[in-house]
């Protein structure tokens, strides 16, 4: 059990702009702003190139962000806010889309390779470790891709919409899980 004086900081990974709202790429943002309407904040305040905001989950304080660079620059953003004195201790999680694995399919790890999502690779790259935890959240289609690029930034199609609200739920459940239980119980219940 993590100890009450726990803070974790909760990046969502997506693109800024309306053109990339509600798209595959972005989904990281979307969970973003449901822990935000479920911990009644708000997450507008500018800091090293991402709106963050601050809650508390289960005693434990936490602020969540949503990098304002692009997916492939991801990492600017976040290696400046883990890099911030007050945040010396603080756990990190990132939520990111994950093309290989099928849509609304959860993973959770305590650390790992990008795997090819170039947020990821970012954030890596910049914090110079794979060791942080990370949510992976399905969004592969059942059918062969001929343009992956063009499949991430499209809207979901209309039965992947009808489900994404009960995979965000999911996936929120899941972050709470690993802020107040830890990751290897959230791994147990939701991998």
């Amino acid at each position: 059990m993590a100890s009450s004086d726990e803070r974790w900081l909760i990046v969502g990974l997506g693109n800024p702009g309306a053109e990339y709202e509600r798209t595959r790429h972005s989904v990281g943002f979307m969970l973003i702003e449901l822990l935000a309407k479920r911990l009644q904040t708000s997450v507008k305040r500018l800091e090293c190139r991402a709106f963050v905001g601050r809650g508390e989950l289960g005693g434990k304080r936490v602020e969540l962000a949503m990098p304002q660079t692009f997916m492939n620059l991801s990492g600017s953003a976040v290696g400046c806010l883990m890099s911030a004195g007050e945040r010396e201790g603080t756990s990190l999680l990132v939520v990111s889309d994950d093309l290989a694995i099928p849509f609304g399919t959860l993973r959770i790890r305590q650390k790992g390779s990008h795997g090819g999502q170039n947020g990821l690779r970012s954030i890596i790259d910049h914090l110079k470790t794979q060791d942080f935890a990370r949510l992976r959240i399905g969004i592969g289609p059942d059918h062969p891709l001929t343009n992956a690029s063009r499949f991430v930034l499209d809207k979901f199609g209309k039965g992947e919409e009808a489900e994404l609200p009960n995979v965000l739920e999911r996936a929120a459940d899941a972050v709470e899980t690993i802020v107040t239980s830890g990751l290897d119980s959230a791994m147990a219940k939701f991998n």
